[in-house]
């Protein structure tokens, strides 16, 4: 039976976001871990838009997928990357990185998904990278527009990094549509609905409203509203809850306190980024601190 999430609101850069996941119930879907739906949202023209400023990371990917607008990625490897519609970022925190994020000047819309992958125990301190994909598989199929992320669907492939099995998909409706949709039996699979609305089986659900599919199933019948756009998440099931506190993600409480530490003792862990104007961020203490 398919499961219905609600979103919760919450706070980045300064906008209002969708939180789908983590959330009451459901914790992972797969390896993804965490899901904000940023926007759509148009910024008026004395507002700074995204503003991210420098926070760290540990034994996770951070994975965006942009629709509208662009946003600068900079991080303590020394990157700076654009983001544009239609393109994905992908950054590999492993043992320890830092990052920011911020709305490229000028630009008045955003709207767009991030998303965490949580990395496999054994590669959790894996070497920090950065990967940008630019050119992701598109086609045309039952009246939609398909955006392969990652992984594999059908006979498509995408090229984006993965540290365990994963499916990401994009599926934009402009039209009412009915869709056969095509599912791995060994993957557990959630559904958001980005813009407009969708029948899953039957079972109606509107923008922000996450379904979860489960595992064991081949295929789902989509019936979708005019304007409707969905993301598909999917994968492997992890086998075990990792530890998520603020922006860390681990296996157990002692290195999500390690890595607290290391961020305020300005340790080299996570390294600088000198061109960001502003402070650094800082978290919440976790309760597992002595």
């Amino acid at each position: 039976m398919t499961q219905r999430f609600h979103a919760r609101t919450s706070e980045v850069g300064g906008i209002p976001v969708a939180r789908n996941l983590p959330t009451r119930g459901r914790r992972q879907i797969g390896a993804w871990c965490f899901l904000d739906h940023i926007g759509p949202v148009h910024f008026g023209a004395d507002d700074a838009g995204l503003r991210v400023g420098p926070h760290p990371h540990i034994g996770l990917q951070t994975f965006t997928w942009m629709i509208e607008g662009e946003l600068l990625h900079r991080d303590s490897l020394g990157t700076e990357q654009r983001i544009r519609p239609g393109e994905v970022n992908l950054m590999t925190a492993g043992h320890g990185i830092s990052h920011t994020e911020e709305s490229v000047f000028g630009d008045r819309d955003l709207h767009a998904a991030q998303l965490w992958i949580a990395l496999p125990e054994a590669e959790r301190h894996t070497e920090s990278r950065f990967d940008h994909y630019a050119n992701l598989p598109c086609w045309q199929d039952q009246g939609a527009t398909w955006t392969l992320l990652t992984g594999h669907y059908r006979d498509q492939s995408a090229d984006t990094l993965q540290f365990s099995p994963l499916v990401g998909l994009d599926i934009d409706c402009a039209e009412a549509q009915e869709i056969e949709l095509d599912l791995n039996p060994g993957f557990e699979y959630g559904l958001l609905t980005l813009t407009g609305g969708v029948d899953i089986n039957g079972d109606p659900f509107l923008t922000d409203e996450l379904a979860y599919l489960g595992e064991g199933q081949s295929s789902a019948t989509l019936t979708c509203q005019p304007g409707t756009r969905l993301l598909l998440v999917g994968g492997e099931p992890l086998g075990r809850d990792v530890v998520m506190w603020w922006n860390y993600v681990g296996y157990d409480k002692a290195e999500i306190v390690e890595a607290e530490l290391d961020w305020e003792a300005h340790s080299p862990r996570f390294g600088s980024i000198p061109e960001w104007p502003g402070e650094r961020l800082q978290g919440p203490a976790s309760p597992w601190r002595r």
